[in-house]
């Protein structure tokens, strides 16, 4: 069951690069933004890998560092599927899991959380994430 929202990002895509070309595209993209994760400030890292599927549709793997105004940090790794939309915006959803020893966000370690991904076509992004009960 879907619980509370539990963070909240928007940011922006830094770096968008092919990485294969053979057996199916993959591409590799990095975004930097700030949001709130359990109510703690933070600036956010995130690198995934995208393939297009022989469908059209794509999965994604991703890992970050999320980094609290007070020093706190969170490592995770994600993995989704979307699609690609207009302009070359995509939309993802799929489940995340975090690691931290920062008090704050420790409660992370034992949960798993669920995503909504979108970027528009001019890289902006927004996330939202809930604890998935």
């Amino acid at each position: 069951m879907l619980g509370e929202q539990i963070g909240e990002e928007s940011g922006k895509v830094t770096v968008r690069r092919v990485i294969s070309v053979d057996g199916g595209t993959k591409v590799e993209v990095s975004v930097q933004g700030t949001g709130k994760l359990l109510g703690v400030e933070t600036r956010n890292t995130v690198t995934y890998v995208a393939g297009i599927r022989p469908d059209g549709s794509l999965y994604g793997e991703a890992q970050g560092l999320v980094v609290g105004k007070g020093g706190e940090q969170a490592t995770f790794k994600a993995s989704g599927v979307g699609r690609l939309l207009d302009g070359g915006a995509v939309s993802y959803r799929g489940a995340s899991y975090y690691y931290s020893n920062s008090p704050k966000l420790s409660r992370l370690n034992a949960v798993a959380t669920l995503f909504e991904y979108e970027t528009d076509a001019d890289g902006n992004t927004k996330s939202k994430l809930w604890e998935w009960k």
